[in-house]
């Protein structure tokens, strides 16, 4: 089966995916000791075939499975470009709202302590896309919302660039902040999108919540 590895992961690995032989039967929970790559680091998600899955999950021989290190915090758009905050915010509007919310985060400079340099962003693709689009869903679900559009940069974002941009439109005011700001934190912890801070002296995946 095919296993694919991101980020500090990939690094360790030396390769963005590997090829494994498992016995018969094999769950999940098999993966992390097939790939000898030491002990197992906190907080590792797994998905197979594109989907987050519990490690007692069976596996077979034509499987993907993705080992997803701690999400860092992707329409549900991932773009090399730069991010038109002019796109995201037509994307959203609606004859039935009254307010649109948006949220924009940026590259900035200083970052515990450290004069950064860039950012880097890697994300699972296909994945990234399908578990924003359930977020955008069920904070419909929740809130009183007519539209929501994520588009997130991977790769390279210089300082002071836009790294994710979030717009939310609603009838009134109230729901649409509701909704953007719950969008914002539950895309640093659920999408699979990670981000290497290369600073002067060094560089860091940064991990969970971020």
């Amino acid at each position: 089966m095919r296993v694919r590895l991101f980020a500090g992961l990939r690094e360790q690995a030396g390769a963005g995916s590997v090829d494994l032989e498992l016995q018969e039967g094999a769950t999940v929970d098999a993966v992390w000791p097939a790939l000898a790559l030491g002990d197992e680091p906190p907080g590792l998600l797994y998905a197979l075939n594109r989907a987050y899955v519990e490690r007692g999950e069976p596996l077979s021989a034509d499987d993907e499975v993705a080992v997803i290190p701690p999400v860092s915090g992707g329409d549900f758009r991932l773009s090399e470009d730069p991010l038109s905050l002019d796109a995201v915010v037509a994307e959203v509007r609606d004859a039935e709202a009254g307010a649109i919310a948006m949220f924009v985060g940026t590259t900035r400079r200083k970052s515990r302590g450290r004069e950064v340099l860039r950012l880097e962003y890697e994300a699972y693709e296909g994945m990234a896309e399908q578990v924003m689009a359930d977020l955008g869903a069920e904070l419909a679900r929740r809130h009183e919302v007519c539209k929501v559009a994520i588009h997130h940069r991977v790769g390279l974002v210089a300082i002071g660039e836009t790294s994710v941009a979030i717009a939310v439109s609603a009838p009134h005011r109230a729901a649409a902040l509701a909704a953007c700001r719950e969008a914002i934190d539950e895309l640093k912890v659920s999408v699979p999108l990670w981000k290497k801070e290369v600073y002067v002296g060094g560089e860091e995946w940064i991990g969970q919540g971020a």
